[in-house]
């Protein structure tokens, strides 16, 4: 697929998915929704993407949310979009958290609605120091989207998710690092670095391995204590006959670095 609202390379291992749309602050319409769950099933099918960074083009925006200019140009045809908007959104969204790769966002501005929630999905994330994150939803009379009513809560807790969606409270990114819905703030000339030597990491690891941890850790938050057992048991069961498995318990007892290769 031919990408215009978003950039999409594959360097090293690790797909770099910028939204680009600099001159409305990244903003999401329809059709970066449905690039962004075209990109995110490559992501997910490509088993040479090891690694995901998910950023904004330009310095002011990582993503400031849906283009509310789109849905009232819609008119009477808002509904029927935004269904087919957050279809596409949605989609994208559950690539992104179910598939083995890591991903990251790196925040290098607002993030906003859309965006917000679209750093609250990514495994971990880093944020500039310049960085802001709002809920904005309610400000435009709207409700949240994007599955961040999943993860905020997740993330920060129920009151503190109900003050940022209710308040539409600013976040400065020491505020997001304070309340944890960010894993770590760097200076804002050192963003794409920090993010890419971050990703290169992951991206040497076990895949498979990574994606098994993950799913388990999502999992545990809401399966009972034997089931969350039992997923444990077969995730480490898989993990133990992959290549890489065998590969890291081979490099542990040789006392050497292991050679990961994602499978």
């Amino acid at each position: 697929m031919q990408f215009e609202n978003l950039l999409f390379e594959v360097r090293d291992q690790v797909a770099h998915l910028t939204f680009n749309r600099p001159a409305a602050m990244n903003a999401m319409n329809i059709d970066t929704a449905k690039e962004l769950m075209h990109a995110a099933i490559r992501c997910d099918e490509d088993d040479g993407i090891r690694a995901v960074i998910i950023t904004g083009a330009g310095d002011k925006a990582f993503c400031a949310g849906g283009d509310l200019s789109g849905f009232a140009a819609a008119g009477d045809n808002a509904a029927v979009m935004i269904k087919e908007m957050t279809a596409y959104l949605h989609a994208g969204v559950s690539r992104l958290v179910r598939m083995d790769a890591p991903v990251i966002a790196a925040v290098n501005g607002v993030a906003a609605g859309a965006g917000f929630s679209m750093a609250c999905i990514a495994d971990l994330a880093i944020a500039a120091a310049g960085a802001r994150f709002t809920m904005a939803y309610t400000r435009a009379g709207l409700t949240p989207d994007g599955s961040s009513t999943y993860f905020l809560t997740r993330l920060v807790g129920i009151r503190r998710a109900l003050e940022l969606t209710l308040t539409n409270r600013v976040l400065s990114a020491a505020e997001a690092l304070e309340w944890g819905l960010i894993n770590r703030v760097v200076a804002d000339d050192q963003l794409n670095q920090e993010a890419e030597a971050l990703a290169l990491s992951l991206a040497n690891g076990p895949t498979r391995a990574l994606g098994g941890a993950k799913q388990l850790l999502y999992a545990g938050t809401s399966e009972s204590l034997e089931t969350q057992m039992e997923l444990e048991a077969r995730r480490i069961t898989e993990a133990v006959r992959s290549a890489d498995g065998r590969e890291g318990i081979a490099a542990f007892l040789a006392k050497r670095a292991p050679n990961f290769v994602g499978r």
